[in-house]
């Protein structure tokens, strides 16, 4: 049942964590009619707002920096392309929503009901729990309007990219050649020839005409070390007074907040059938539920067992039919209706929906609940304390911001402001961020002349919401070249390794002119091992590549290349051995990758397409820090 809904819970979850929750709108109408100056797209007069374009980025952002950790670099996120990049992938999903409405693609309320059932966030003990939905909501200024509105584009958006990346296709001798391909074997043998550092000798003059000719190579970058003061909304939540009345009285003025509705328990047996089959088809699925139903009511203990053998509904078959808790509207229509006029161990007539015939068993009810004040009186003091802590931080922040600035030949009067200590930072590199405070914004402030020449503080930067951060100059270390003698062991070495493999890439290259000339010079081959096309063993990607280009029509054939881990390898290609006939797994297997590739083109020609017809007109945001 709801097949829909069951694929894309997963999806919309992720949906909900990286794209929607982020969002703050003021109103469905300010959403879909942004009349901002300053949108960076429109799309057929549809804007693409600015704030759209940041959250999109930002959102990148958090996905590179975790993909990345230590090796992330916010400073791409600068670079034409990438916000290029992500621009264009927001003009592709308000296409996709656009030409998708046009097409008749819908998603209905209860739909969206029962994809918002089944968000985490919205649970409490793995439920859906309605005041934490107004909660989380609210919490992000949106409201379930605004939302549910949201997540109907989504969705409207995922159906049309699904029609085309989940129908590409695969013909079977297409599927049987590139299995061919990719599982043919060849044997192989290796021979290294390693680097001999012993015989390359490094004079005192080559080491200086290399410090002189690499200067750049030795560069040490500015570097500044700093005491700094930072103010954030954390270091203001200990200092909040709430009163106890205060919490009883936002717990009486929002009930709503901590209601929980009615909920049911039910299973059913589903048999599926369009609303558009032919009535012969109807007629017969229905014959085949009325004696179903015959069954149930006769053993009505048996009714998970029946469920598991005839239900069609694969989100519940395999539970006996069982759909858990849910409460009104969750369902269609028709089958919520009859869920809410069951009494507990009662089963449904047959019930007609979208999806077919149910029948149904109620099995629970949970009463509608408030819960106590004793229950939820920690949550609501942690949430008035963090709303007075952020107040208070407004209040402050403009006072912080000036007293930084006014004061600026010291940090002390905003450390007493703020009510904290003047910390000290480690030596920080220019252009290198490191972590939430030394941000690409910040290191500009610092590394300002107003900082390095005036010796002022910097103003107070917004390091990340709600935390401000203001520093002073302790130390400077300018750009220099270190000295001939500091390096001088590090050339050596350089130079002394890429002697060595001159000279084994000069042997390997002899050897190698040897071997296909028929000649049998002595070398220590290594045991045979079998690679494929996907593969390699300890071979790189290129040698595997010269491996499968070498006619091996005349065996033995050789091929060679410098060793990733140094030196010169030569490679022996000895014998070809075509893959084992695939079952029906591994061609299956093969097929549906191919057509997830090929529905991924079509969905990439679908949308280069769209966006040749329609009227898309860019104006490129500048990077925050070009702006200041």
């Amino acid at each position: 049942m709801f097949d829909f809904v069951h694929e894309k819970r997963r999806w919309v979850q992720i949906v909900l964590l990286l794209i929607i929750l982020p969002f703050v709108f003021f109103g469905v109408d300010s959403y879909r009619h942004s009349v901002s100056s300053d949108a960076p797209a429109t799309v057929n007069g549809e804007k693409i707002t600015k704030q759209e374009f940041d959250t999109a980025l930002n959102q990148q952002q958090d996905r590179m920096r975790q993909m990345l950790g230590a090796n992330f670099d916010p400073a791409m996120f600068d670079k034409p392309e990438m916000r290029g990049a992500v621009l264009d992938s927001l003009i592709g999903q308000k296409l996709l929503v656009e030409n998708g409405r046009a097409a008749g693609l819908t998603v209905t309320d209860e739909q969206i009901a029962q994809v918002i059932a089944g968000i985490d966030a919205f649970r409490v003990n793995g439920k859906f729990d309605k005041a934490r939905y107004v909660s989380v909501l609210a919490e992000r200024s949106m409201s379930p309007l605004i939302f549910e509105q949201r997540l109907k584009d989504e969705l409207i958006g995922e159906q049309m990219s699904a029609s085309y990346a989940q129908n590409g296709y695969a013909a079977n001798a297409v599927v049987d050649r590139i299995i061919a391909i990719n599982e043919q074997q060849r044997i192989v043998s290796v021979a290294q020839i390693p680097l001999e550092t012993a015989q390359a000798k490094v004079d005192e003059g080559e080491i200086k005409t290399y410090y002189d000719q690499n200067q750049k190579e030795f560069q040490v970058p500015e570097k500044i070390r700093v005491e700094y003061v930072k103010f954030s909304v954390a270091d203001l939540i200990p200092k909040v007074d709430v009163k106890p009345e205060e919490v009883k009285k936002y717990y009486d003025e929002h009930q709503a907040e901590f209601s929980a509705p009615e909920e049911r328990q039910a299973s059913h047996i589903l048999l599926t059938v369009s609303p558009t089959a032919p009535q012969s088809e109807q007629d017969a699925v229905k014959a085949k539920a009325l004696e179903l139903l015959k069954e149930v009511k006769k053993n009505p203990a048996q009714f998970a067992e029946i469920a598991k053998k005839n239900s069609q509904d694969p989100g519940s078959a395999a539970n006996g039919g069982d759909l858990g808790m849910f409460g009104k509207g969750m369902m269609v229509k028709p089958f919520d209706d009859a869920v809410f006029a069951l009494k507990v161990g009662e089963i449904s007539d047959l019930v007609r929906s979208e999806f077919g015939y149910h029948i149904i068993k109620l099995t629970a009810i949970k009463p509608a609940r408030v819960a106590p004040f004793a229950e939820v009186s920690n949550n609501i003091l942690a949430k008035l304390r963090q709303q007075k802590a952020a107040d208070m931080f407004a209040e402050l922040a403009d006072k912080f911001s000036n007293t930084v600035y006014e004061q600026s030949d010291t940090l002390q009067p905003a450390a007493q402001l703020a009510g904290v200590k003047i910390q000290q930072s480690g030596w920080l590199t220019k252009g290198a961020a490191e972590d939430d405070i030394w941000t690409p914004k910040m290191l500009q402030a610092i590394f300002s002349d107003d900082v390095m020449k005036n010796h002022r503080n910097t103003s107070a930067v917004e390091v990340a919401e709600n935390t401000l951060v203001a520093a002073r100059m302790l130390e400077h270390k300018p750009a220099a070249v270190q000295s001939l003698a500091e390096v001088s062991d590090a050339i050596r070495q350089k130079i002394l390794r890429q002697k060595s493999l001159d000279m084994a890439v000069k042997q390997g290259k002899m050897l190698l002119a040897q071997l296909q000339q028929g000649a049998k010079p002595a070398l220590n081959w290594s045991q045979a091992q079998t690679i494929t096309r996907t593969k390699h063993g300890a071979l790189d990607a290129e040698m595997v590549r010269q491996l499968f280009q070498a006619d091996n029509a005349k065996l033995p054939q050789y091929v060679g290349a410098e060793s990733p881990q140094g030196g010169y390898m030569i490679v022996r290609l000895d014998a070809v051995n075509e893959g084992a006939p695939p079952d029906e797994a591994k061609r299956a297997r093969y097929a549906q990758q191919l057509r997830q590739m090929t529905g991924e083109a079509m969905l990439q020609a679908y949308l280069a397409d769209a966006k040749s017809r329609a009227s898309i007109k860019v104006k490129m945001p500048a990077p925050e820090a070009a702006k200041q």
